[in-house]
């Protein structure tokens, strides 16, 4: 769908440099998505593996973060691999619905209510980062925390509508629940893709 060169805005690596391939095509469908316009994968065109690397070696920046979208409705073992062979670490954002492929430096597992994930995501997730969109949604985090491995990073992020009335709910969960951290979308907040 897009590609571009910012600064990751939230998860484990928020604040450094980071060239986004966002992949066109997702059939979760959160009412929440800030990119619904992401859904249909026929109406954005299609490029090469090379092309994509081509683009990604204009920039600074080694980290490559593969976004949609659900990104894992395609195999990307061969653009993974690409991507690794010329330098980048490669980092995933998804929900984990489909079969696991591809070549991760780290994987951010977001699970959304609405489909529910491929039971591989579980023992390759190196961060679960659950949406809070209202209180139901901390139980939902919870079950989905028991499935991941001990060293799984467990993130809680509001959903960015609901930020002022869920953060002050977050920072009180997370001070009696410390296994949990923090995530907020700060490329917002900096206003930048």
């Amino acid at each position: 769908m897009e590609a571009f060169y910012t600064l990751q805005g939230e998860g484990q690596h928020s604040g450094r440099a980071a060239y986004f391939i966002r992949l066109g095509g997702c059939e979760v469908g959160c009412h929440w998505c800030d990119v619904k316009e992401s859904w249909d994968a026929s109406i954005h065109p299609k490029f090469t593996i090379d092309a994509i690397v081509k683009g990604a070696l204009q920039f600074p920046g080694r980290l490559a973060v593969i976004t949609g979208g659900e990104p894992l409705m395609y195999n990307l073992d061969a653009l993974t691999a690409a991507l690794q062979e010329v330098g980048f670490k490669t980092n995933i954002e998804t929900s984990g619905v489909y079969p696991f492929t591809g070549h991760w430096d780290w994987v951010c597992f977001s699970p959304k209510k609405f489909k529910n994930p491929h039971p591989d995501i579980y023992k390759n997730a190196d961060e679960l980062k659950s949406i809070i969109y209202n209180k139901s949604d901390f139980d939902f985090a919870e079950e989905h925390s028991r499935l991941v491995s001990a060293e799984c990073t467990l993130l809680l992020q509001p959903e960015w509508s609901k930020q002022e009335v869920m953060l002050p709910l977050i920072i009180d969960y997370i001070k009696d629940n410390p296994k949990w951290k923090m995530s907020l979308q700060t490329h917002k907040f900096m206003n930048i893709p």
